[in-house]
């Protein structure tokens, strides 16, 4: 990195952070500062709510995962807008009608105190979790770049965030992440023509999809009925709706965003404009990282990404065993050029036989190559048994370190970083609002003013913040950082979507019966993770995990219906003769 680089990406930080801090300052009561005073637009809201589900970890992350799996992961959004119909028509207009501060607040009118608590305490622990991620992921970034050790940079970049979240709260929040946003588009779109720029000349767009094409990254929709495959198109329109409708429905980090609406058509509105716009971003993003895999064809890659594992390894016992290793990618990188200009010919041809001839040259090379790095991560293993050999979520940035021009390199680090604080500012700000009012302010007894609540609310903010660095620091890869959220997100939301959907659509189920169900169900749902999924911890499963959604929110539903059916039986009176 230049000195071009350190002023883009300081100068970017410090805005976003003192433009918070100066735009939001002086919150007056728990309104103000939870809600922003219900004053923001829609487009303010939609962006907002875009840019808290796209953190760090979905510009690192959904590159790499395009770059080894292909597109199929777009999937994982197809439940998304019929979820947000779906939340425009019933959600939204319960929330503002009885004018909560939290979405668990209704939970407690509808059905008692301690489902409201249960709700609360299953959200804080997937999203205390979520939020140590969105911090760990830029950390990773910033570590391969400066060489710094990670808890520092955890440390540093949490602080980053607290200052403005407990500074303005909710409406800090909302306004930064307008700019945040922006920074981050503009950074993906430039950097998008820069891969199509450094193809060979004769390589254009149309071609370099065909090429992609031919290694199996285009492979976009898959309708095969298959449970144990995570991303299909089934699974994204149940699994994934439910996620969608737990996440932006009953997640206080979302539903805080379009709390702060004017009205309930600004909501309305905002929750829209995310639902159009959010699977041609995912696409864009996927699309980006499948680029990058087309530009890695005709220009060398590491054996693995992560460069402390490979430095790790040529300081070992095994490092000439890697060396090997590394001049046969080499010399297979040489055949993999041959072969896609080969390929590139063929296409002129537009003769079938000789395409499809091609093609399989790539196939075969591109089996090869998975095998070589294969060998490379166990060879990493062998040299230190800790040592992180997923790679997938250093593709992107190994990319823009060594291939983009000075002061893009600033600005692409700014745009993931942003991304970074944008949403752990929307989980610490949730984080702290659902502590204070549905935890301390419901449990403490005695009056207090409104003064008092925010600054407990100020306090719980910046605990979570100190917590998610915390475990932020004793985070690691797992098979991809994007994945690991939502594995996270999937084990507790169908759970309390299910507990939601009761309360709205099964008037005659009470409180004991569903906060039994809801216990029960969470027992349940963390068996059926580690027996099925936790134990294949990439490719096929037993089960995938988007599937763990609907049968949360399916497991809840039967279960309370089934105790309050009971329990109603042993009530009723005996008939008389």
């Amino acid at each position: 990195m230049g000195t071009i680089d350190w002023i883009v990406l300081a100068g970017t930080l410090l805005f976003i952070v003192s433009y918070g801090v100066w735009k939001t300052k002086g919150s007056k009561d728990v309104d103000d500062y939870v809600r922003g005073g219900n004053k923001a637009k829609w487009w303010t809201i939609g962006l907002s709510v875009m840019a808290t589900q796209a953190s760090a970890i979905t510009f690192l992350s959904t590159p790499g995962q395009a770059f080894h799996d292909g597109m199929g992961f777009v999937q994982f959004y197809f439940g998304l807008p019929l979820a947000m119909i779906i939340i425009c028509l019933v959600f939204v207009p319960i929330y503002h009608r009885l004018k909560v501060y939290t979405a668990y607040e209704f939970l407690e009118q509808r059905f008692d105190l301690k489902t409201r608590s249960l709700a609360a305490i299953l959200f804080l622990i997937q999203r205390g979790l979520a939020a140590g991620i969105t911090i760990y992921a830029p950390s990773i970034i910033l570590s391969a770049v400066l060489g710094w050790d990670l808890r520092t940079l955890n440390i540093i970049i949490g602080i980053l965030v607290i200052i403005y979240t407990v500074s303005g709260g909710t409406k800090a929040v909302s306004v930064t992440q307008k700019q945040q946003m922006f920074i981050i588009m503009t950074g993906m779109f430039i950097t998008f023509f820069y891969i199509l720029g450094y193809l060979p000349n004769d390589i254009t767009f149309g071609k370099a999809l065909k090429i992609a094409g031919a290694s199996n990254k285009l492979n976009i929709l898959d309708f095969e009925l298959n449970t144990q495959s995570r991303y299909t198109f089934w699974s994204g329109i149940t699994g994934g709706l439910f996620l969608a409708l737990a996440y932006f429905g009953t997640d206080q980090s979302q539903v805080q965003r379009y709390l702060t609406g004017k009205s309930v058509r600004e909501s309305q509105l905002g929750l829209i404009f995310n639902a159009v716009l959010k699977i041609p971003m995912q696409f864009f993003i996927l699309l980006v990282g499948v680029m990058v895999f087309v530009f890695y064809q005709y220009n060398p890659s590491p054996l693995n990404f992560n460069p402390s594992a490979t430095k790790t390894v040529l300081a070992s016992p095994y490092a000439e065993d890697y060396r090997v290793l590394q001049k046969n990618q080499i010399e297979l990188e040489k055949e993999k050029k041959m072969a896609q200009d080969q390929f590139s010919a063929a296409l002129e041809l537009k003769e079938y036989a000789t395409v499809e001839k091609a093609k399989n040259q790539i196939i075969t090379i591109n089996s090869k190559d998975s095998t070589n790095r294969a060998m490379a991560k166990t060879l990493i293993k062998q040299a230190d048994d800790v040592a992180e050999t997923n790679d997938k979520d250093y593709v992107f940035i190994h990319f823009i370190l060594n291939n983009l021009p000075k002061g893009l390199i600033g600005l692409l680090l700014a745009v993931i970083l942003s991304a970074a604080m944008s949403s752990t500012a929307s989980e610490l700000n949730a984080l702290g609002t659902i502590t204070a009012l549905d935890l301390y302010k419901r449990n403490k007894k005695g009056t207090f003013t409104e003064k008092h609540y925010v600054v407990a609310t100020k306090a719980f903010t910046l605990l979570w913040g100190v917590v998610a660095i915390i475990i932020a620091s004793y985070a690691y890869l797992f098979d991809n950082l994007i994945q690991l959220v939502n594995i996270i997100g999937s084990i507790f939301y169908g759970n309390v979507l299910g507990i939601f959907l009761l309360a709205f659509f099964f008037k005659f189920v009470k409180g004991n019966a569903v906060f039994f169900a809801a216990l029960l169900t969470q027992v349940f749902i963390c068996l059926i993770y580690y027996s099925l999924i936790h134990i294949y911890p990439s490719g096929e499963e037993k089960l995938g995990y988007l599937w763990l959604n609907f049968i949360g929110s399916a497991l809840v539903i039967i279960i309370a219906v089934l105790f309050e059916g009971f329990d109603r039986m042993l009530k009723k009176p005996p008939l008389k003769a």
